[in-house]
C-alpha cells in the first residue's frame, strides 16, 4: 500500500483487496470474483473521489499565489504542481486504457448490463500482460512517476509502488512468491476481475501519492495557513447554574475559526459531526466514585485535526449524583411475595432517562410506562438497582415485611355478629364467613388483599357434644335452616376456619396459613 491520506473507507477497501487476494489464491467459488468486480467499482469512485480533492488542492495553490502577489518562487511551485497534476492525470488515463483492453481481450462488455463479459478469464489477461509485454511497461510507467514525484518535491519518502515478490516484506519468506516479478505477481493466473482491481488499486496510490506531493506543494506557498474569518465571544462558566446570592464566575475569550477549513475532531477515537468549525461532543455519561457531596471529576480526550495537524488536550468535566426518587403508597418497607408497584423517577435526566431495574431479594417486572416497576420480594431485604441508558444511578435499599394475616368475621344478613352477646335461641337460618384484609395492607396494596375463605366447620353444640354432625361448607354462604329446627336456648354455634386462600396481583390463588380459627355464638 502506498503513503498519504487515506479515508478510513479506502484502508477498509485495501483490506477487503488483500483479501479477496488470498481467497483467489486459494482457488475459491466464482462468487469471489463477482466482489472483485464490485470492489473494483470502489476503488474506482475513490479514485474519483481524490481527483476532486485534488483539483481543489491546485486551485487553492494558484490562489494562495495570487493573493501572497504572484511571487517569483511561489510561482515556481505552482508550475510544479500543475506538472505533478498533469503527469498523474497522463499516469491514470494510461492504467484506465490498460483495463480497456483487458475488457476486450477477454470478450468485451455486456451490451445490457456494461459489465465485462470475460470476468473468469486467465488466458487473455496474460497474453496480454506478460506475453505482450504490457505488463512490463506498466511496472516503468508507474515507478517512474514515483521517481518524478521525488524529484519535483524533494520528498524522499515516496517509496516504488509497483514492485517485484523479493521488494514486497510480506513475500520476504514466501519461497514461491519472492522469485516472481511484478507481472507475475498481478497478472499470471489472474482471471479479469482480480487484474482490473489490482490495476485499480494501483490508481489509488498514485492519487494518494498525489495528494501527498500537492500538500507538500501547498505548504510552501503557504496554501495550508489558516484566515480566521470567523470570530465570537464565547463564556465557558463555571457553572450555567447559580443559585440566588451566589457568585457568578466564568472564562470570557475569543473564539476563532475559518470557514475555509473544515477540521476532523475526535471524542476519545470516536470522529465527531462538526458543523461550521464547531463539534458537537455527546456521550453517556458514568457514575460511580463520587465524593461525600455526591461529586466525580471526569475526564475526556478531545483532538481535532486541522490541515493534518493534530491538537490534543484532556477536558475536565464533573458529574453529580442524580437524584432518584421512589413513589409509592409504601416507600419505608415492600410486602413478601406481592406486587410493589413502584414509580422511580430521576428528574435531572429529563427526556435522556431511559431506566432498567434489577434487583437483589426480588424479582422485577417492568411497567408500562417509564419508570414504573413491580418489585416482588422474596427475602427479608431487596436492594433495587437503577440504571439509565446502561449507566448505574443508585442502589436503593428496602426492608420486607410479612404480609399481615387476615381477620375473619362471621356475619348474619350482612352484619358481623357480635360474640360476646350471641344471638337469640334458635339462631340465624344462615351465615356469611369473610375474611377481612388488613386496613393498611388492603390500603396499600389492594390487587394483593383479595382474600375468601374455601372451607370451613359448623356444629350446632349442646354443653360438650355436637347436636347434629358438623356441616362442612366450602362457599363464604352457610344455610343453617336444620340447624334452627333443632336449637334450643344454652346452645352454640361452633364455627372453625379449615382454609384461607388469597388472590394475589397476578391472579393466582395461594394457601394462606391462618393458624388455628375458632369462632363461637352463643345461643340465649
Amino acid at each position: 500500500m502506498a503513503g498519504g491520506k487515506e479515508t478510513p473507507r479506502q484502508k477498509m477497501i485495501g483490506m477487503m483487496y488483500l483479501v479477496l487476494t488470498a481467497l483467489l489464491a486459494l482457488q475459491v467459488s466464482s462468487s469471489v470474483l463477482d466482489k472483485f468486480f464490485f470492489l473494483n467499482r470502489s476503488l474506482e469512485e475513490a479514485v474519483e473521489r481524490y481527483q476532486e480533492d485534488n483539483a481543489k488542492t491546485l486551485s487553492n495553490i494558484k490562489g494562495q499565489v495570487e493573493e501572497k502577489g504572484n511571487r517569483e518562487e511561489d510561482l515556481e511551485v505552482f508550475e510544479k504542481a500543475k506538472t505533478v497534476r498533469e503527469r498523474t492525470q497522463e499516469l491514470n488515463k494510461y492504467l484506465v486504457d490498460i483495463k480497456e483492453e483487458l475488457i476486450i481481450a477477454t470478450g468485451d462488455r455486456e451490451e445490457a448490463t456494461g459489465k465485462p463479459v470475460g470476468l473468469k478469464d486467465e488466458d487473455n489477461v496474460a497474453n496480454l500482460m506478460i506475453v505482450k509485454g504490457k505488463g512490463p511497461e506498466l511496472q516503468e510507467k508507474i515507478n517512474s512517476y514515483v521517481d518524478f514525484l521525488k524529484q519535483e518535491t524533494g520528498d524522499e519518502s515516496f517509496i516504488k509502488i509497483a514492485r517485484d515478490g523479493n521488494e514486497i516484506p510480506e513475500f520476504a519468506n514466501d519461497e514461491e512468491q519472492r522469485i516472481k516479478d511484478f507481472t507475475e505477481i498481478n497478472f499470471l493466473s489472474t482471471p479479469l476481475a482480480a487484474a482490473l482491481a489490482s490495476i485499480s488499486q494501483y490508481e489509488n496510490e498514485i492519487m494518494a501519492y498525489e495528494t501527498k506531493a500537492l500538500d507538500d506543494l501547498a505548504q510552501k506557498v503557504g496554501a495550508k495557513d489558516l484566515s480566521f474569518d470567523q470570530i465570537e465571544v464565547v463564556a465557558l462558566p463555571e457553572s450555567r447554574v447559580v443559585a440566588a446570592g451566589a457568585n457568578y464566575e466564568a472564562q470570557l475569550f475569543v473564539s476563532a475559526s475559518s470557514s475555509a477549513v473544515n477540521p476532523e475532531m475526535f471524542v476519545g477515537d470516536r470522529p465527531i459531526e462538526v458543523e461550521n468549525g464547531k463539534g458537537k461532543v455527546t456521550f453517556k455519561v458514568s457514575g460511580g466514585g463520587y465524593d461525600k457531596d455526591g461529586y466525580a471529576k471526569k475526564t475526556y480526550s478531545a483532538r481535532v485535526v486541522l490541515n493534518g495537524e493534530p491538537y490534543e488536550t484532556d477536558i475536565e468535566y464533573v458529574v453529580t449524583k442524580p437524584v432518584v426518587q421512589v413513589q409509592s403508597q409504601s416507600v419505608q418497607a415492600l410486602y413478601l411475595n406481592c406486587g410493589n408497584e413502584l414509580q422511580i423517577n430521576v428528574p435531572a435526566l429529563g427526556s435522556n432517562y431511559d431506566p432498567a431495574f434489577t434487583a437483589s431479594g426480588a424479582s422485577v417486572i417492568p411497567g408500562a410506562q417509564k419508570g414504573l416497576v413491580t418489585v416482588v420480594p422474596n427475602k427479608a431485604e431487596v436492594v433495587l438497582g437503577v440504571s439509565s441508558g446502561g449507566s448505574k444511578l443508585d442502589d436503593i435499599p428496602f426492608k420486607v415485611r410479612r404480609i399481615p394475616k387476615p381477620e375473619i368475621e362471621i356475619r348474619n344478613g350482612g352484619r358481623p355478629i357480635d360474640e360476646k352477646r350471641g344471638m337469640k335461641a334458635p339462631g340465624p337460618r344462615s351465615l356469611q364467613i369473610k375474611a377481612v384484609p388488613d386496613e393498611g395492607f388492603a390500603q396499600f396494596l389492594p390487587k394483593d388483599a383479595r382474600y375468601r375463605v374455601s372451607q370451613w366447620e359448623i356444629t350446632l353444640a349442646r354443653g360438650s357434644r355436637p347436636v347434629a354432625p358438623p356441616k362442612k361448607v366450602t362457599s363464604e354462604q352457610a344455610n343453617l335452616s336444620d340447624f334452627a329446627a333443632k336449637a334450643k336456648a344454652g346452645d352454640r354455634i361452633v364455627i372453625e376456619v379449615k382454609k384461607v386462600q388469597r388472590l394475589n396481583f397476578k391472579g393466582q390463588v395461594e394457601e394462606v396459613n391462618i393458624g388455628s380459627v375458632v369462632k363461637n355464638i352463643a345461643l340465649n
